[in-house]
């Protein structure tokens, strides 16, 4: 069965929802912004997630080994600074709320690295993520075919 195009039956919504990545980005940085919509990605399963914002991850010049091992980037803590991982830790956790919500020692650990305003930006970088995740999920939007 076609599924809709969410994007082209609420465009008016939809688009307001896509103006707040950039928005977010400005606040965390291009790398940090980046691993975090991969990270909530792969945790996901997004395919079209994963491969739009491993293509844009390259382009801003992230290295492709990090890329790899940030599906497992706590059996990789050389590669990834101690801001990173506790960002990580908390999106992680934003993420699979259902599990067991936050906990304090991941929202502490990430107020560690980051003052308030950037900690709501990671917050709503992953729940923000999450939503996208789940239109193109649910919507079997698939990533096209690349030569490269």
């Amino acid at each position: 069965m076609k599924r809709v195009t969410v994007r082209d039956q609420i465009p008016e919504i939809y688009g307001k929802i896509l103006e707040v990545g950039p928005e977010l980005q400005k606040i965390l940085g291009d790398t940090l912004a980046e691993l975090v919509k991969l990270r909530v990605s792969y945790i996901n399963g997004c395919a079209f997630c994963i491969d739009k914002h491993t293509a844009d991850a390259l382009e801003r010049g992230e290295s492709r080994q990090r890329l790899f091992l940030l599906a497992a980037w706590r059996e990789a803590p050389a590669h990834f600074t101690d801001a990173e991982q506790a960002a990580l830790e908390l999106v992680d956790q934003v993420t699979r709320l259902g599990e067991h919500g936050v906990s304090e020692e991941a929202y502490a650990g990430a107020a560690e690295h980051f003052d308030e305003r950037e900690t709501a930006a990671l917050i709503l970088a992953a729940a923000h993520m999450n939503l996208l995740n789940r239109v193109a999920i649910t919507t079997h939007l698939h990533p096209p075919r690349r030569r490269s």
